[in-house]
């Protein structure tokens, strides 16, 4: 028999983050005799009578809705349906490090706020049924050397295959599963059907095609490229803390404004880290609508005021009447030389200039800048392997307690392939394990329930 192997290592993001490391779980294997998981032909899973829960992508919110149903249901025969390799984003996450969940946010309401598309929807159960510590539980639970997704009967792991069509058949889903687009399709009938494809256009295909509509997918969570090519220079520079403001002018000429506080990186092509990817991630839309055009206006000393910076430049001046504006700055400033040239350059002061020859009000006009410092956006670039989408199916047109469809019954979906997408910092994949699980949950005990009152209609 196969195995499946992968692994979860430390996500470099927010150190509120909760991860998991290679010392903590070494490499996920899920071994034969384990029973874990197995590889088996569709027919295999649908012997007898029992029900088939069909799980259409073996991602994270997948594999957990999979492993939730079984659990709850034994006798359910779960088949997921993976085109590529199985938990693959996970793996890459981070660039090979992965957050599982974010420990930080526990309030329901903060952690909502962590989600531009799903916000608002969150503050209600959702959380409340499977949240951050529900999460880690769940892992600690089973070790946390995650061996992973631990259950007792075999949940059969397709992979290679696509399902391509899908329809409502007499109150079950036929589902039409090939190889590639020119392979022969096999039709496989599920009693429920389970779409957990991340952002991919075939969940967006299976969705549309079961009469659900679709918000037209757009980037999220991407650093910007800038006008400014003296930037290059300070490639690797990084800023603690920083106030960063997006503005955006649509085709109508309206104006958008968003707002971030947090830790900065200077890229060679422009601007990069936290505060940055969480700009990129509530603005996502808009930026798209925009053509990725707009301005970044930085505040590199959010926590003073530009009269206190004024104050500390005079001071400087008056300490350091001879010595050169190249050489020091104030202390209380915590800059590098390299961005204090950068101030300089562009504020068109000479490095060889002393500090006894700048006047008050270019000493002003240097905080002003240090306070206001506009940045020209000319588009986008990737952040590493991750790729998340801002759209999908709107969260109106399922039931939030239960995962379920509000169009056709026994069709559930979590995950991406929902209109929800969340910063960095393992709120994404929060969001699948909480989504997989109450879906997970539903199915199994939805089957659980069924069988019971056949016992006792026998």
């Amino acid at each position: 028999m196969s195995y499946t192997s992968t692994r979860f290592i430390r996500h470099f993001g927010l150190s509120s983050a909760i991860a998991c490391s290679t010392r903590d779980i070494g490499y996920l294997l899920i071994t034969p005799a384990k029973q874990k998981l197995c590889t088996a032909a569709f027919p295999m899973a649908q012997k007898g009578s029992e029900e088939l829960l069909a799980v259409v992508g073996g991602g994270a919110a997948g594999f957990y809705g999979a492993v939730r149903a079984k659990t709850v249901a034994p006798k359910l025969n779960v088949v997921v349906i993976e085109k590529g390799t199985p938990l693959s984003k996970v793996k890459i996450s981070g660039g090979g490090r992965c957050n599982v969940t974010n420990g930080h946010c526990v309030e329901k309401v903060i952690l909502a706020e962590n989600y531009p598309r799903g916000h608002k929807e969150f503050k209600g159960s959702f959380f409340d049924m499977h949240g951050p510590d529900d999460t880690m539980s769940w892992f600690s639970d089973h070790g946390v050397d995650l061996k992973v997704f631990p259950i007792n009967r075999c949940v059969v792991l397709q992979t290679g295959k696509t399902v391509r069509t899908a329809s409502a058949n007499g109150g079950k889903f036929l589902l039409g599963i090939g190889k590639q687009a020119t392979s022969p399709i096999e039709y496989v009938e599920a009693d429920y059907l389970l779409i957990a494809s991340g952002s991919s256009s075939q969940g967006f295909s299976l969705a549309s095609q079961l009469g659900h509509s679709i918000i037209d997918p757009v980037p999220s969570l991407f650093t910007f490229k800038t006008l400014d090519p003296q930037l290059a220079e300070l490639s690797g520079v990084t800023f603690p803390k920083v106030n960063a403001k997006l503005t955006l002018e649509s085709v109508k000429r309206n104006v958008q404004q968003f707002t971030q506080v947090g830790p900065m990186l200077v890229t060679h092509w422009g601007l990069s880290g936290p505060v940055i990817l969480r700009l990129s991630a509530w603005g996502a839309r808009d930026l798209f609508s925009s053509g990725y055009k707009g301005t970044v206006t930085v505040d590199f000393m959010p926590d003073l005021h530009i009269e206190d910076v004024k104050s500390m430049l005079s001071r400087h001046k008056l300490q350091f009447l001879k010595q050169k504006v190249s050489n020091s700055y104030p202390p209380e400033f915590g800059l590098v030389k390299r961005f204090w040239k950068y101030i300089l350059d562009r504020q068109g002061l000479s490095g060889d200039d002393l500090w006894s020859s700048i006047p008050n009000n270019t000493l002003t006009s240097v905080a002003f800048l240090l306070k206001n410092c506009d940045f020209g956006i000319t588009g986008k670039g990737q952040f590493k392997d991750e790729f998340v989408k801002a759209g999908g199916v709107p969260l109106s047109e399922i039931s939030l307690n239960t995962m379920e469809s509000k169009i056709h019954s026994d069709l559930f979906l979590a995950g991406e392939v929902l209109n929800v997408d969340g910063v960095t910092g393992g709120f994404n994949f929060q969001n699948a394990w909480s989504g997989g699980y109450i879906a997970g949950s539903t199915i199994g005990t939805r089957v659980s329930d069924a069988h019971l009152r056949g016992l006792d209609l026998a």
